[in-house]
């Protein structure tokens, strides 16, 4: 079967998507260039359009006019003028403030001019792109003038984008307030993360192939890593930051999201329930120490001034909108536990943070070492241990480490690195992340959304750090240069257990080096 008649049977159905805070970064800098891409691999509908909702005052050619200005500078790819004026022609926009009930009056008018025009059969789907204390309010809204109600002749679908509360409280009273509204099957709780192709790929590599699944447990595996650093600061984004920090920001949701694929247990079928039952059980065996313990195994960091490539980077109490005496933390490592039977005392360090070395985001799995028995009357003074690493980003891809004799007339051993790349193999395939996601909304797949009990599951996670903080003094900040790997205390919590964070970066960089 060829590409098209393959695209033919996944293009999504008739629908319109209404975006709310259509004049913010993420629109010009994701959605739109993913909905391109969509039509690009022609997986759009041709019966389609998109209304953006925000305060700015714009019409609709200069919503489009302002778009296409983005997409010089946001396109995954060369823009072709044609297929870019097929979306461009679905483009709309309506001014309104998100607290006016008349805003959403007039979105209701233009939804049902849309569907004649268009022929979107009442289908709707509302990306909640504002900011997080208009999500419940919006929901609210969108059902007083039933563009929430569902029937058999069409559906309504809600986006909501991170945060998804502050702590555990919060988001128990979030899905509360939009559950008065909305069916959970109505509610897509994005992470962008799980859009991007080795994280999908996780499930398809332990479970479709049969020479991991039996050594996916603590029989075999040492340890887990997982980082997700970052090389940016927090840009214009400081008052944001201010009341998250990195631990709200990351750990709930990107983080704890890959923990849970990369520790579940094989679900009964990819249908979406059945994935996130099993990731729901790994939130809830994750061991839930004491503000004590809590705090000895989280590490707090804040970038000082430093250089990055070369280029001189700002301390974060510099950046725009940061407090000067700022005691947010923009780095933080943990070390967690998972009791169940398969990851009993096997540990899983997590860290992340702004202005690091590199942009990079990984799973890095360490086996434990083979016995040294039949080496010790051999120059080989100490076995490697193998490596197993899902590269997420930017380089998208999967490394083994293994040992190998090192030709000659002794017994020497080293490392082989056997390293496959998304591109190298598959092509480069234009991607913003967020194709698949809006793509899985509009045909109903929630697989790579969170459900509410997922949400609250991760935020009951976090709450003992967040009540070990609260109790004691912050460190003294800055602790971490910018364009480090994080404050030394991060290297020191892998040190006591007789660890240290993996460096693959420079590996892979070091093997794409010699194949040129």
């Amino acid at each position: 079967m060829n590409d098209a008649h393959q695209n033919q049977s996944h293009v999504s159905p008739p629908c319109v998507l209404v975006i709310f805070g259509a004049a913010g970064d993420l629109t010009k800098r994701k959605l739109i260039p993913a909905l391109y891409n969509l039509k690009h691999s022609n997986l759009l509908s041709d019966n389609f359009a998109v209304v953006g909702v925000a305060r700015a005052e714009m019409n609709d050619d200069e919503f489009r006019r302002r778009l296409r200005d983005d997409m010089k500078q946001f396109a995954t790819e060369e823009i072709d003028e044609k297929e870019w004026q097929w979306l461009s022609d679905r483009l709309y926009y309506l001014s309104g403030d998100f607290e006016d009930e008349d805003t959403y009056q007039r979105v209701k008018a233009r939804l049902a001019e849309l569907d004649q025009e268009h022929q979107t059969g009442g289908n709707y789907c509302f990306y909640l792109s504002s900011a997080p204390q208009y999500f419940a309010p919006i929901v609210e809204q969108l059902g007083r003038v039933e563009l929430t109600k569902e029937d058999a002749d069409h559906w309504r679908r809600v986006v909501i984008e991170k945060p998804f509360g502050r702590d555990l409280e919060s988001a128990r009273e979030l899905n509360r307030e939009i559950q008065q509204v909305l069916k959970e099957d109505q509610i897509y709780r994005i992470d962008h993360y799980l859009g991007k192709e080795t994280v999908q790929n996780i499930l398809v590599f332990r479970f479709g192939n049969s020479i991991f699944e039996p050594i996916w447990n603590r029989r075999y595996i040492d340890s887990v890593q997982i980082t997700a650093a970052e090389k940016v600061g927090v840009e214009q984004r400081g008052g944001y930051y201010e009341s998250a920090g990195a631990l709200r920001d990351m750990v709930p949701n990107h983080l704890l999201q890959l923990v849970t694929l990369t520790a579940m247990e094989p679900p009964i079928s990819f249908k979406a329930d059945a994935v996130r039952d099993e990731q729901v059980k790994i939130l809830h065996a994750i061991q839930c120490p004491s503000p004590e313990e809590a705090s000895r195994r989280t590490v707090r960091g804040q970038y000082d001034a430093g250089e990055i490539d070369g280029q001189p980077e700002p301390a974060y109490r510099d950046e725009a909108n940061v407090a000067n005496e700022s005691t947010t933390e923009t780095f933080i490592a943990l070390k967690l536990l998972i009791d169940n039977w398969r990851w009993a005392d096997v540990p899983f360090y997590l860290r992340t943070g702004k202005r690091l070395a590199v942009r990079d985001t990984e799973i890095a799995i360490r086996f434990k070492r083979a016995p040294f028995i039949m080496f010790r009357d051999t120059p080989v003074e100490r076995l490697p241990s193998n490596r197993l690493v899902l590269h997420i980003q930017p380089d998208e891809g999967i490394l083994v480490r293994f040992g190998a004799k090192i030709p000659g007339p002794t017994m020497k051993i080293g490392p082989v690195d056997m390293d496959f790349d998304y591109e190298d193999y598959f092509g480069d395939t234009p991607s913003t992340g967020y194709e698949r996601l809006l793509h899985d909304c509009m045909v109903g797949d929630a697989t790579l959304f969170q459900r509410a009990d997922q949400v609250e599951a991760g935020w009951t996670v976090v709450e003992p750090i967040q009540k070990a903080w609260s109790t004691e003094p912050p460190p003294n900040f800055p602790n971490y240069k910018a364009g480090t790997w994080g404050p030394k205390e991060a290297d020191e919590l892998l040190a006591k257990d007789d660890r240290s964070w993996e460096d693959t970066h420079d590996i892979r960089k070091k093997g794409k080096a010699a194949e040129k």
